[in-house]
């Protein structure tokens, strides 16, 4: 399953990686705006998207990305590491049976 996050700590980049490697997640992490997000975010099974630290312009640019491809969206206000595993254990979790997501199936 492949997860962008959108948002979040420059910090905390390597983190959210590897809390999704974890989980059996592949991970693309951007936490400051770019000019070509829209093509590296590709077609990704999982959006996550911290509100909290990321700019309305960059919100509204993955969310409609991710409406055309018709990808699922988690929003969370917190950008921690607690948030990203409440949202993946409950995303992920389904798609190791591969009940959740339709590309699992």
């Amino acid at each position: 399953m492949s997860v962008v996050i959108i948002g979040g700590n420059d910090r905390m980049h390597r983190l959210y990686k590897d809390t999704c490697k974890a989980y059996g997640c592949r991970a693309k992490v951007f936490t400051q705006p770019q000019s070509t997000m829209v093509q590296k975010i590709g077609n990704a099974d999982l959006m996550i998207v911290f509100t909290g630290t990321v700019s309305y312009k960059m919100t509204k640019c993955a969310l409609d990305h991710a409406k055309r491809r018709s990808t699922c969206v988690a929003r969370s206000h917190s950008s921690s590491l607690s948030a990203l595993h409440d949202i993946l254990s409950v995303h992920c979790s389904g798609c190791k049976n591969r009940t959740c997501c339709p590309k699992a199936r």
